[in-house]
């Protein structure tokens, strides 16, 4: 039995790793309020300067299981443009890989009276990814004697569309193809990955305490064709400036859509300018025999508020 985990664990994470590099991974980080950790049209939207942290801990209780931490802000620039920053650092098994994204966001009055607005942003990232080979075993692989690393650097770019409480960002991430020589090995180059996140927030009336946000996030990597879905319904319930709110999601391959890659609450605050969200999500693959699932914890504040003159950056 130790042994068949040893070669799960092994091989799981084997092909985690293969695709670690392809995106900052991305689980449901970005339904804590925290949409400008997927996409640089969010920048700036937004009346106050905001922070927010993410720690996401994959495959608990499974040794050298994906481990990721990010810490993300963003702020309006003048009347129609932000500008954000992220950090990040991921590990892997005996890979690792941090890097930062600074993005720029413009956005546009397409309809005042309607509120209808257009918003275009450009991230550039520069990534490191490193192999570390202190734990290796020497017998295994004896022409591996150093570590090796390498430096990549990219674009992603982005459009966001809002009319209402309607929305609709469709994003193409890594544009660029990376440079393989450091490992000559046979590793896709390719890096594009496309994915759309629209969603609805919806109030009975303008007076109620309660609002339900029906979304989904759906990515596609242009290597392999491989693509996978998010669907999240969340509630929100105000108290004044305050809210509190829960939700679930549910992950799957696309072409397994009966077969849940995992399926999890959510839940959080927003208590002054104070910010908490949690999330788990369950496991359905093997590994689920090994594990008792993802959590990922988010933290955040914002300051500074300000009221904007335009419409097209408030939320």
């Amino acid at each position: 039995m130790m042994r068949k985990l040893i070669y799960a664990t092994i091989a799981l994470l084997g092909m985690e790793a293969s695709a670690q590099e392809l995106t900052l991974p991305t689980f449901t980080q970005y339904t804590s309020d925290n949409e400008f950790v997927i996409s640089p049209t969010y920048a700036g939207i937004g009346d106050y300067v905001k922070v927010r942290g993410n720690a996401l801990t994959q495959w608990v209780g499974i040794k050298n299981a994906p481990d990721t931490q990010t810490l993300v802000g963003d702020v309006r620039l003048g009347e129609r443009s932000g500008t954000g920053v992220l950090f990040y650092n991921d590990r892997n098994g005996f890979t690792s890989q941090r890097g930062a994204r600074l993005s720029f966001a413009h956005h546009l009055t397409l309809n005042n009276q309607d509120d209808k607005f257009l918003s275009f942003g450009l991230s550039y990232n520069v990534n490191q990814f490193r192999i570390d080979i202190n734990e290796f075993d020497p017998n295994a692989d004896p022409s591996v004697t150093d570590d090796r690393s390498t430096t990549n650097h990219n674009f992603d770019v982005g459009i966001l569309y809002r009319q209402g409480q309607f929305f609709a960002s469709l994003n193409a991430a890594n544009i660029l193809n990376k440079d393989l020589n450091v490992f000559a090995i046979s590793e896709p180059n390719r890096l594009r990955n496309y994915y759309l996140y629209t969603g609805y927030r919806y109030k009975k009336n303008i007076r109620s305490d309660w609002e339900y946000e029906p979304s989904v996030f759906f990515q596609l990597f242009e290597s392999d064709g491989r693509s996978s879905t998010d669907v999240n319904f969340k509630v929100r319930y105000f108290d004044f400036e305050d809210y509190y709110w829960f939700g679930i999601t549910y992950r799957f391959l696309n072409d397994q859509f009966f077969n849940p890659w995992n399926i999890g609450p959510m839940a959080g605050l927003k208590k002054g300018g104070f910010y908490f969200g949690y999330s788990y999500q369950v496991i359905f693959n093997e590994i689920q025999l090994y594990s008792t699932g993802t959590h990922v914890i988010t933290l955040g504040v914002d300051l500074f508020q300000g009221i904007s003159n335009c419409k097209c950056t408030m939320r």
